[in-house]
């Protein structure tokens, strides 16, 4: 597909502490963020007049979901927003409980582990047709997923079994068991293959990918999807690619992210073994063909192309940290290893722990990452001006455009009305409910007459819509 929709679904970690102590649990911290959300859309699962859908969680996760995006600025400046509008829930709970008198800082993190070790996620969609064979598309797609860490992993100290502390590549590696699988928590595979494609069943599929991390450096966000994109463009045109199977999928990603260095080869079936690096140059050397040969089908296809080589180029010639401000795992891994050194400190040190964790803080001041990308030490691949839109305005080319257009009639003349990724419904008596099944389609003269509806005086009918 020359053009694709594109989707990112981010959950957030929660805490509340004082002086080192839990001072409310994650469910009360939750309610609270929620509870002016609650007020306006009567649940904590709504949809915003930018498309996005804002949610709780299992677990109390805080979770936003991009609208659909047919290009990666819409997609970078939607996924920034979403961490603005956390930003600014947590600012209200803070204001709630000061009126509470309730003690306690609220911590809102961008990552995928807890102090327990539970996983949380960061899962992408990407939009396919449904013609083709599933199965093989996933199987060729999983070698890509297995090494696409080391240019876009989000990093993290671990504790080894002997209590020694090593720094991995990916936070979400460990916690995959299969390759492909429709289950989500019980046997997390790295493609969720459930079939609910939110769009005409009969021409497309959404393929969901919930192996990656959560980015902060908008680079690697950048990097993960529009890589991701070149490759299945590769594979939907049947292109020739090697077998890369590895002899088990799981051992290949948790040795690829114990191995910042890329050195160690996880063997494939084939009876070859390669490293991440080598993985993706077999990737990344026919996707660069096929844009040579064909053209490049999106405005970012040259962008990505020259990030990926680059990465995996300083990857390869032990100089990461020359690619530091655009990949998460290498950044961090820069600034902890500073602060070391500044401090006489090894890994296993509390410290350390202290400043991984705080490097995914998102709030503007506190977060360690926040406080690097407005030093400069971090790309940025949108404005503050296309973030500041993205609040507001869905992606004007996508189905997002007359979900956001409808909720913000229908929020502006205080309707009673009900929204999911397909279906727009106005609740005044009249029962219509248009179902919009394309998310390429940015205009529909059924959406025009349902938003006349929901802004004028008289009630709909069902003649009207």
């Amino acid at each position: 597909m020359d053009r694709r929709i594109f989707g990112i679904e981010t959950e957030y970690g929660l805490n509340c502490t004082h002086e080192g102590q839990r001072t409310l649990s994650p469910d009360e911290v939750a309610r609270l963020m929620f509870r002016s959300v609650v007020a306006w859309g009567r649940s904590s699962n709504v949809f915003l007049p930018n498309g996005a859908r804002l949610y709780l969680d299992v677990g109390n996760h805080p979770e936003y979901a991009t609208a659909e995006c047919d290009t990666m600025v819409d997609l970078l400046a939607q996924d920034r927003a979403g961490e603005q509008l956390m930003t600014s829930l947590v600012d209200e709970a803070r204001t709630q409980m000061a009126e509470q008198e309730l003690v306690g800082s609220i911590y809102l993190f961008k990552n995928n582990l807890d102090s327990a070790g539970n996983s949380y996620g960061c899962h992408e969609n990407y939009l396919i047709s449904r013609e083709g064979d599933l199965g093989r598309l996933a199987d060729s797609l999983v070698p890509f997923l297995i090494s696409r860490q080391i240019i876009c992993g989000a990093g993290r100290l671990a504790r080894n079994a002997d209590e020694s502390v090593s720094y991995h590549v990916s936070q979400r590696a460990d916690v995959m068991w299969e390759g492909t699988s429709s289950a989500t928590t019980r046997s997390r595979p790295m493609i969720n293959t459930r079939d609910e494609p939110h769009a005409d069943a009969e021409l497309f599929r959404r393929l969901h990918v919930i192996v990656g991390d959560s980015n902060l450096a908008q680079s690697s966000t950048l990097l993960k999807v529009g890589s991701t994109d070149l490759v299945l463009r590769l594979l939907e045109a049947g292109e020739s690619v090697p077998d890369l199977t590895p002899v088990s999928a799981p051992k290949a990603i948790r040795a690829i992210s114990r191995d910042p260095g890329a050195r160690v080869a996880v063997p494939l079936t084939d009876g070859r073994h390669l490293t991440a690096t080598q993985l993706q140059r077999e990737f990344f050397e026919r996707a660069a063909a096929m844009v040579a040969r064909t053209g490049a089908a999106t405005a970012h296809d040259e962008t990505v192309l020259e990030l990926w080589d680059r990465v995996l180029t300083a990857i390869e010639t032990d100089r990461a940290d020359d690619v530091a401000a655009d990949v998460d795992w290498i950044l961090k891994r820069r600034l902890l290893t500073r602060y070391c050194e500044r401090h006489g400190l090894e890994l296993g040190d509390a410290r350390l722990a202290q400043l991984d964790l705080a490097y995914h803080d998102i709030e503007p001041r506190r977060g360690l990452f926040a406080l690097t990308e407005a030093r400069g030490g971090a790309t940025r691949q949108v404005s503050d001006t296309q973030i500041a839109t993205a609040h507001t305005h869905p992606p004007a080319t996508t189905r997002a455009a007359m979900r956001g257009a409808f909720v913000s009639a229908a929020l502006a003349y205080l309707r009673d009305y009900s929204v999911d990724w397909t279906h727009l419904r106005l609740n005044d008596g009249a029962g219509r409910t248009v179902l919009c099944k394309d998310p390429f389609a940015a205009q529909d003269d059924r959406v025009d007459r349902l938003i006349a509806a929901a802004t004028s005086s008289a009630p709909a009918t069902s003649e009207m819509i």
